[in-house]
């Protein structure tokens, strides 16, 4: 079942990403060489506990794990692309770090995703950060009424595609709303103009998931949550919690 927000609803779940931005801001700036994962899923936390808000991602366990998540914060690494669990590895110039983190208030949820570089940046790692945003951007944009859910997804895969990326099979967005994943499902790739037709109070968390490789396939790491490519390149994993309405779309988990 799909549930449109009404407007009062957006608001909470405007508050629930303003906590996201706020840590993801927090994360990026704490994440420096030397950093050890662990530590930047305590600041996490502790910014999570004073925002009175609660961890959707702490003991959850979907059908493919075989343990809860351990953490508040995922942290992936180079060749992780999704679902890192923090360790205390501690950061190396030129890594690049993906950071996921999901915030519940009041009985609602923001969901959002940045990748960036530690210390001296390899251009080829930057520039598969700005494609994973520029798609991440396309398909907000059409974040509209009256459009369908392919065409969200058809201008993410096209990027892709065009840079020789490859999209990471199986994962895509979803919908947000009173559980941090809901329906619909959004594929990364797909045919514009097919699907369910976007209407305003629909909530959906937009998030491209780049392989430098070129490849599709991935491997589970030994701790049955992180995803690695397959082909050991780097990953880039953007996302955004989005409304449609009437006024076009409206990012929940920006600053």
């Amino acid at each position: 079942m799909i549930e449109l927000k009404t407007e009062g609803e957006l608001a909470v779940l405007r508050e629930a990403g303003r906590v996201v931005a706020k840590v993801l801001q927090a994360v990026r700036a704490q994440a420096r060489v030397g950093t050890s994962l662990l530590e930047l899923d305590e600041l996490a936390a502790d910014m999570l506990s004073a925002a009175g808000a609660k961890s959707p991602f702490l003991h959850y366990q979907p059908g493919f794990a075989t343990t809860p998540y351990p953490a508040v914060l995922c942290t992936s690494v180079n060749d992780a692309v999704v679902h890192g669990i923090p360790t205390d590895y501690r950061l190396a110039d030129g890594d690049l770090l993906s950071a996921d983190f999901g915030a519940g208030l009041d009985g609602w949820h923001g969901d959002a995703a940045i990748s960036f570089v530690v210390g001296e940046a390899d251009p080829a790692d930057l520039e598969l950060i700005a494609t994973t945003e520029r798609a991440l951007a396309a398909g907000i944009e059409q974040m509209r009424p009256g459009n369908r859910l392919g065409d969200v997804s058809h201008p993410i895969g096209v990027i892709g595609r065009r840079a020789g990326y490859g999209l990471l099979a199986d994962y895509g967005g979803h919908g947000v709303g009173r559980a941090m994943h809901e329906a619909p499902h959004l594929p990364n790739e797909g045919p514009a103009g097919k699907g369910m037709r976007l209407r305003p109070g629909l909530v959906i968390a937009i998030e491209p998931m780049f392989l430098a490789g070129g490849r599709d396939d991935y491997r589970t790491a030994a701790d049955g949550w992180t995803l690695l490519t397959s082909d050991g390149s780097r990953a880039a994993h953007v996302e955004h919690t989005v409304a449609v309405t009437e006024d076009g779309p409206r990012i929940l988990t920006a600053l």
